[in-house]
């Protein structure tokens, strides 16, 4: 089984599949890894010595290596899959769209339409993936980036009032529902006695601000 590779990367989308995969030359021989763009993004350009996670997918008739920059990737992409119609490429497409801490704020603040823009993810697929995942996504490791949920420490239940009255009213106003779930959750969780006219105003502040402390 192999999980890590380290080498150098001499092709980017080698196979046919667009850009989403890469051939890395370990020690003279080139292993084919699928990824995310972000990830292929991430590593760095051809003749670059690069270190990518993998994870191998073995059939009847063909072997697989999936490749990813950061752990935090590989298991986002592991818990996609766990949902009923999300398959290795749908959880690579969702995961060229949004980063793990996008998936997390999207599935907490039930924004479909946010995981609606992978390629080949429609509305009722997403929703089934809010669905199955929301008691699941505190299972992911903590994102390597630091953003999303991860910088908001002690967050608030998805079913907290106030939250959900903040991000009502928030989204009536014209924004959209992860920033706007987003920047309420961390507002939240910095009080001690959260309520809804305290909330509301420092949300409509952060947001116009482009802040979220």
């Amino acid at each position: 089984m192999i999980a890590l590779l380290r080498g150098r990367l001499i092709a980017l989308g080698n196979s046919g599949l667009g850009n989403t995969d890469c051939v890395i030359d370990v020690n003279g021989v080139g292993y084919q890894c699928q990824m995310t763009r972000r990830c292929l993004e991430r590593i760095g350009q051809i003749g670059n010595e690069v270190t990518v996670y993998v994870d191998t997918s073995i059939k009847d008739d063909s072997i697989t290596l999936t490749g990813f920059s950061d752990l935090d990737v590989k298991a986002a992409w592991k818990l996609l899959q766990t949902v009923q119609g999300v398959g290795m490429k749908a959880a690579l497409s969702i995961l060229s769209a949004l980063s793990p801490d996008d998936v997390m704020l999207a599935i907490a603040a039930s924004d479909k339409a946010m995981i609606c823009r992978a390629d080949g993810v429609g509305p009722k697929l997403a929703q089934r993936i809010i669905n199955e995942l929301a008691d699941k996504v505190s299972d992911l490791p903590p994102s390597s980036g630091g953003a999303g949920l991860a910088a908001t420490g002690s967050n608030p239940g998805s079913n907290d009032p106030v939250l959900l009255d903040a991000v009502s009213a928030l989204v009536n106003l014209g924004y959209g529902r992860a920033e706007a779930h987003q920047v309420t959750a961390i507002i939240i969780s910095s009080l001690d006695s959260p309520s809804l006219e305290v909330v509301l105003p420092e949300a409509l502040k952060r947001l116009a601000e482009g802040v979220r402390r």
